[in-house]
């Protein structure tokens, strides 16, 4: 993480107040929260429209931070402290990356897409951690505040870097990338999340591929082959880079043969390899995640035949197809941190290709954020369930309500359940549920549906 003098930072970025007297104070790391300071931080309070972090920082330094910014428009600053004020902190907080950044001889993979980025920027700091010294986002600090974070925490002698890059609106990954300067890049895919915001998959794309506008001229980008959108934008915007392509398809670069799926995982073998590989994840979508790791890890020298060793080690951001045990014995499928028409199939194509259990349930919530044609995404959503491979549907929400519609067009009214509360739900499902169950959870972030995947465990 960085450490560095108050002068040194005084150098990195604009300050406003004379530091000499705290000039040789040394702060080690960077916290945005009072509450989680650790000795030596440099707290970094924003002004939020519930509450001001300013009122904290005198709290935050008695508590072990060594400095802390302060706003110069915000009032009675403690200058008799250890304060650098600045024209605003989130700027001071980004322009603070960029200087640290540029002194770090680390090398960047920049992850985005619509579905399944943290899912391969975990696979991908899995795999490069075979040889090298790897950090990666954690959680979600993947925006205009986390991935500076993320940055301002790189230890010195890190040598990759796997930062997540996400957005809900043109011109976000722009800024990212430009601030990380990766040299690999990684587009999982092109959904429908954030259609409200942008209007169209085109508009999505647009957004998706500023990634490459801070890629190094020498660096590599590896995308989702299958997806016109890319397929055809990616060769013109950048066409000095190295360009790597995943998919279902053949006309990929790396595509996959003969998966199989248990409960405990997938097999499959890559197109350019005999290995059989073994990710302890479920999914087809997750396997062409795992592709995309294994392209851009290759890239950097680490070979296919070590990569099983990668896969065994793999820790995933909770949510994310995480595999429980309900206390009726049944398994859960928790995929509910969130969901999008893209992601929404995968989750069901997922369940539907499971074998090994005789009953097989959804729990399907809402996908929020579509835009006018949300009420259709979810009717079709329903349509596409296939009552040979799902025994029962069960959904949450308003918009859930046209899946469970869909949904009776192919099963029997009394293989389909919607509601409004999640008590209900729950006790349902409870019901239904034994040892040779399997109930799958999926909804956007907004529904919470963890808390159905609680109450059955």
């Amino acid at each position: 993480m960085i450490k560095r003098t108050l002068q040194e930072l005084f150098e990195m970025i604009k300050v406003e107040n004379d530091l000499s007297a705290f000039k040789d104070t040394v702060i080690s790391g960077v916290s945005i929260d009072s509450r989680k300071i650790e000795k030596g931080n440099l707290f970094i309070p924003f002004k939020g429209e519930h509450s001001d972090g300013h009122q904290f920082v005198e709290n935050a330094i008695k508590n072990g931070a060594a400095a802390a910014l302060w706003e110069k428009d915000v009032p009675n600053p403690p200058l008799h402290l250890p304060i650098l004020v600045v024209e605003n902190t989130l700027l001071a907080l980004q322009r603070l990356a960029t200087e640290y950044r540029n002194t770090l001889n680390v090398k960047i993979v920049g992850v985005t897409g619509s579905n399944g980025k943290t899912t391969t920027k975990d696979m991908t700091a899995s795999l490069l951690s075979l040889q090298y010294k790897v950090q990666k986002t954690e959680g979600n600090f993947n925006n205009e505040i986390g991935l500076p974070l993320t940055i301002l925490g790189l230890e010195e002698d890190t040598e990759f870097a796997v930062l997540e890059m996400g957005m809900s609106s043109k011109g976000e990954i722009d800024f990212l990338t430009r601030l990380a300067r990766p040299e690999a890049a990684i587009i999982t895919n092109i959904g429908e999340s954030h259609l409200l915001d942008l209007g169209s998959r085109e508009a999505i794309a647009e957004a998706k591929l500023e990634i490459v506008n801070g890629l190094s001229d020498s660096g590599i980008i590896v995308y989702y082959g299958d997806e016109p959108l890319l397929h055809e934008q990616v060769p013109v915007i950048k066409s000095n880079v190295i360009r790597k392509t995943f998919g279902r398809s053949p006309q990929n670069d790396l595509y996959p043969l003969e998966i199989e799926q248990n409960d405990s995982g997938s097999t499959f073998k890559v197109n350019i390899t005999n290995i059989e590989f073994v990710l302890p994840v479920l999914g087809t979508h997750n396997v062409l995640n795992a592709l995309a790791a294994m392209a851009v890890a290759n890239y950097f020298q680490v070979p296919f035949g070590k990569m099983n060793n990668g896969f065994a080690e793999l820790k995933l951001t909770n949510m994310r197809t995480e595999l429980l045990k309900g206390k009726k014995g049944e398994k859960i499928i928790n995929d509910a941190y969130n969901a999008s028409p893209t992601s929404m199939h995968a989750a069901i194509e997922l369940i539907s290709e499971l074998t090994g259990c005789k009953n097989k349930i959804l729990v399907l919530g809402d996908m929020l954020e579509l835009g006018p044609l949300e009420e259709e995404f979810h009717l079709k959503m329903g349509e596409s369930i296939d009552p040979d491979k799902v025994n029962y549907v069960f959904t949450f929400g308003k918009l859930g309500e046209f899946i469970a519609k869909g949904a009776k067009e192919n099963f029997s009214s009394n293989k389909v359940f919607s509601f409004m509360e999640k008590k209900p739900l729950i006790e349902k499902l409870q019901t239904l549920v034994d040892e040779q169950t399997i109930v799958l959870v999926k909804a956007s972030r907004g529904m919470k549906l963890e808390e159905v995947v609680k109450g059955l465990q």
